[in-house]
């Protein structure tokens, strides 16, 4: 086979970088702003919805619960789906299959009307889900086409396609709900809604087909164990994933600079995810900002995080992945400690706080998936980002409590956002103690031997 040439090179990684332009519509679009505001305006009843027939929720427990239980579902599936990946070579296919699942159904939430909740909430559980199962395959792909030199500048360009993306779709449909939607234009706000989130996600379909014609399926395809050469194929792979994820997880215990990371990583993103999380409700409610001005936070957002993934790239590249991310680590702090300080009802210095956001947003996530996939055994690339999208999951639990614990307790949001610095201080603590090198030398020590994953 002949050796890739630097042009098919920037091909793969292009068509690989456009999924994050792809499904970013849908995250920016629908699940930060439309889908949330529709369902407490004009899906679910101002009397709340009987779930179950045990309890009455509102709008907003409903999409907590629905969010959750996407979830934990997602939680629970996909490091058995990124191990069949693995063994069986199919990246590319389960990102198709998941990827088309999820953006059909976020297209299909321009069905929606008022008072349509269980048909909401279907369409909503079915595209968030074919969405978080479809970015641990798309991670997966990040070691294969990178090289240690050009991880972090690959995963950063990732995700400034995606903020950029994502920034783009949701600047046309804000333009055309303020010409065209509620109380100015000839459209309801639902029907307005309606119309962004369909358009949000045909974006997510259509652009999904530049990565599948540009990205290539990596790996060598495992022969099945002689125990399960009888089963079919959906239960034998099933079943391989199922022990080789167990088999992984126990076998962590011996790369002690991994583990560390991952704990670090779970801690650190606590925060940033809580961040995300609570800023809208935070906004509206203590700093009670107009839904326009909030709109134009997230859209500043969106920019700023595209030039602060490339500049940490960069920073990357001069000082070192662990470096560049402990100094993000501590930017979230001045965050933190201006969303604090700052008074409510001033749009300009939202902005500031949104700006600072977009700048150290993108560059820790970017480089902490490109320092986890350095460290990473390269044939198990989809089962390790499965792990790593279970943490990721994982730790976005935990803040919210935390955070609403405090509010409680003491009565203040403002309090409640200062104590979020916990999460950044205890993380890049740990993060420090990560010796990068021994974990990246540690991952040629991997073995798959003795275990379902052993090749036949």
């Amino acid at each position: 086979m002949a050796a890739p040439t630097l042009e098919n090179e920037r091909r793969t990684i292009f068509g690989w970088a456009m999924y994050d332009w792809a499904n970013s519509a849908y995250t920016t679009t629908t699940l930060a702003v439309l889908f949330p505001a529709l369902l407490v305006d004009h899906i679910v009843p101002a009397s709340g919805y009987r779930l179950f027939g045990l309890i009455t929720v509102d709008g907003e427990q409903l999409g907590s619960l629905v969010i959750g239980f996407g979830a934990l579902v997602v939680f629970v599936v996909s490091p058995i789906l990124g191990a069949i990946a693995d063994f069986s070579a199919s990246k590319k296919r389960f990102l198709q299959v998941t990827a088309l699942i999820g953006s059909m159904f976020a297209t299909s939430m321009w069905f929606i009307g008022a008072g349509q909740v269980t048909l909401a909430i279907t369409l909503f559980l079915f595209a968030q889900m074919g969405f978080v199962a479809s970015v641990v395959f798309y991670d997966g792909f990040l070691p294969d086409i990178t090289t240690p030199a050009t991880i972090d500048r690959v995963s950063s360009k990732g995700f400034a396609y995606g903020y950029l993306g994502g920034g783009l779709n949701f600047l046309i449909v804000l333009v055309f709900l303020l010409l065209f939607a509620g109380d100015t234009g000839p459209l309801s706000e639902l029907d307005g809604g309606r119309i962004g989130m369909g358009f949000a996600g045909l974006w997510w379909l259509g652009f999904s087909f530049v990565t599948f014609a540009r990205l290539r399926e990596t790996g060598t395809a495992q022969a099945l164990p002689d125990e399960y050469r009888n089963s079919s194929k959906v239960v034998a792979y099933a079943k391989v994933g199922f022990r080789r994820t167990v088999s992984t997880t126990k076998r962590l215990r011996s790369f002690p600079d991994l583990l560390r990371y991952v704990v670090a990583f779970v801690l650190y993103n606590d925060g940033v995810q809580t961040v995300i999380a609570i800023a809208p409700f935070y906004a509206k409610e203590t700093l009670d900002l107009e839904t326009k001005t909030l709109a134009l936070g997230i859209l500043m957002v969106q920019v700023i995080a595209v030039a602060g993934a490339l500049f940490f790239g960069r920073l990357a590249d001069r000082i070192g992945t662990k470096p560049a991310i402990l100094w993000s680590i501590g930017a979230w702090s001045i965050v933190l400690a201006w969303g604090f300080a700052i008074p409510a009802g001033q749009a300009v210095p939202f902005f500031v706080l949104a700006g600072l956001i977009g700048l150290v947003l993108g560059g820790t996530q970017a480089l902490s998936r490109s320092l986890y996939g350095s460290m990473i055994p390269e044939n198990a690339s989809a089962e390790f980002y499965g792990f790593f999208s279970v943490f990721e999951k994982f730790s976005a639990i935990i803040g919210p409590f935390i955070f609403f614990g405090v509010n409680a307790a003491t009565g203040s949001s403002r309090g409640a956002v200062l104590s979020l610095v916990v999460f950044f201080i205890i993380g890049g603590v740990l993060l420090s103690r990560v010796d990068v090198d021994e974990a990246r030398a540690s991952r040629l020590r991997w073995s798959f031997a003795g275990d379902e994953a052993e090749v036949a």
